[in-house]
């Protein structure tokens, strides 16, 4: 009798083990997942075309401001006043 409650002892702790395994694998998978998933919404949020297509309109005046002051400060090294 004490031989069969041997190896229900030993196979309870394996069993025991087993699903603290799978449990872990399970955790650890979804972890993956979701950094994966963070991952994928950041490189969407940093996006240059994105942001350029979402602020057109101020990239277009930043780049004209800029364009319109450097020729005028190219043109004005070359004339006199």
């Amino acid at each position: 009798m004490n031989r069969g409650q041997d190896s229900s002892m030993s196979t309870h702790p394996l069993e025991t083990l087993e699903l603290r395994a799978l449990e872990q694998r399970n955790r650890l998978h979804q972890d993956a997942t979701e950094l994966k998933q963070k991952i994928a919404a950041a490189r969407e949020k940093l996006s240059v075309q994105r942001n350029v297509r979402a602020h057109f309109t101020t990239a277009v005046l930043v780049v004209s401001i800029t364009g319109m002051l450097a020729g005028h400060g190219f043109a004005g090294m070359f004339t006199r006043r």
